[in-house]
């Protein structure tokens, strides 16, 4: 009976035990089992790369003929709708110009009074008083020769005792009399000269500005009538009849919209991958199913704060003979900055950079190999591998996982 029960605990002490030892070998297998890493593998293959360069833009017209307001006024007419197409000579609009007609009407009588003032300055003066003092001075002159010509004859008579001291004197005080005149008349004979002179360097300006002011209320006359000089688009026309403008207001924007650019607002941080004839995709929001195509023109040469953002306006040309982009709308620009034809590509989640070094974790069975490439152009999800990778070779994509040289992996998926 003893020994019945000493065998029944041998048993279950034996059961106990291997039940412990299988527990401990299926935790050590599974824990070996945990410990290798289960890896994304992707196979490197050859196809097409490209990079763009994304950002905004605004669409604005190659020529442009803006016509603004010169004067405070009134619209009496209004002959076109906006969007429509105008022909050269077609009138558009039309203001009121009654006041303006009225000052160029007083300011073409001021011309005329300032050139004819110049005129007189110019031949020396007004030319009743340049008659009347010139009459003067030759009477004077005339006067003083004949008193000279009398005051020798008498003093020569006094002297034969033919004349007497008192005929003498009173000829000698009319030849001062008549030689002071004769100062008197050549000094305002000088002084009218140099007024002269004066008069005209001022009366020419002041038949310049007349003459400018003229020119000017003729401008603001012609203006009262917006008439187009091209064929084209009326594509802003923001005026109604009775409207009131101020001086600067714009009046209508036409332009032939087949000739149409980009304005395209490129961040700092890509201007370094602009270049003149880059391909240009633009995309507008309103049409959103359609894409037009372009070239890159003109390089920014300075940065310029718009908003938050520091950017280079580039200038590009777009393809409208749909005429379907319209000026001034905002649209949605790529600039294919780099492109590869057909380049070794990989995911950029397969490379990795340590101190300045490119590498990736190729498959070697199941394990991985490190190995380091050189790369070339990249965009937001890819890499193109220069030298370093051959094609098919499998590379694992980054994990949690801690890789090294020579880890094993399971493969979660081959891509």
């Amino acid at each position: 009976m003893a020994n019945t029960k000493w065998t029944d605990h041998w048993r279950i002490w034996a059961g106990v035990f291997v039940a412990i030892t299988l527990f401990t070998m299926a935790y050590v297998l599974l824990s070996n089992r945990r410990a290798i890493p289960t890896v994304q593998i992707v196979r490197a293959a050859r196809t097409g790369l490209s990079d763009f360069i994304t950002c905004n833009g605004k669409i604005e017209p190659v020529d442009a003929h803006i016509f603004r307001a010169q004067f405070e006024t009134f619209v009496t007419g209004s002959f076109a709708k906006e969007g429509r197409p105008v022909r050269r000579g077609e009138t558009i609009l039309t203001l009121d110009a009654k006041q303006i007609r009225a000052d160029l009407a007083q300011a073409r009588v001021q011309l005329l009074a300032a050139q004819d003032n110049l005129r007189n300055a110019r031949a020396g003066g007004p030319p009743d008083e340049k008659a009347q003092l010139a009459g003067d001075l030759k009477r004077a002159q005339v006067d003083v020769e004949r008193l000279q010509q009398r005051q020798e004859a008498l003093e020569k008579l006094l002297a034969a005792h033919a004349s007497t001291q008192d005929e003498v004197s009173q000829n000698a005080a009319a030849l001062a009399r008549a030689r002071a005149l004769l100062d008197v008349l050549q000094k305002k004979q000088n002084d009218f000269t140099d007024r002269a002179s004066l008069d005209e360097k001022s009366g020419s300006l002041r038949a310049q500005e007349a003459e400018e002011e003229v020119h000017l209320l003729e401008n603001k006359l012609r203006s009262a009538t917006v008439t187009s000089d091209v064929d084209g688009t009326l594509y802003s026309f923001p005026l109604r009849e009775g409207d009131f403008v101020r001086v600067g207001d714009v009046l209508a924007e036409i332009a032939d919209l087949r000739k149409v650019r980009l304005r395209a607002f490129v961040d700092e941080s890509d201007l370094g991958l602009l270049k003149q004839d880059q391909d240009v995709k633009i995309t507008w929001d309103a049409i959103p199913d359609r894409q037009w195509n372009g070239k890159t023109q003109q390089i920014p040469r300075q940065v310029l704060t718009r908003g938050t953002r520091s950017v280079g306006e580039v200038l590009c040309s777009v393809n409208n003979d749909k005429l379907e982009l319209l000026p001034n709308v905002n649209v949605d620009v790529q600039i294919l900055a780099q492109e590869s034809h057909n380049g070794l590509v990989v995911p950029r989640g397969t490379v990795r950079t340590e101190q300045g070094a490119h590498y990736v974790y190729v498959l070697d069975g199941d394990r991985l190999r490190r190995r380091e490439v050189s790369l070339g152009i990249a965009n937001s999800t890819s890499y193109e591998v220069v030298s370093g990778l051959n094609e098919g070779e499998l590379v694992a994509v980054s994990s949690n996982a801690d890789l090294r040289d020579g880890s094993q992996v399971r493969l979660s998926e081959l891509k």
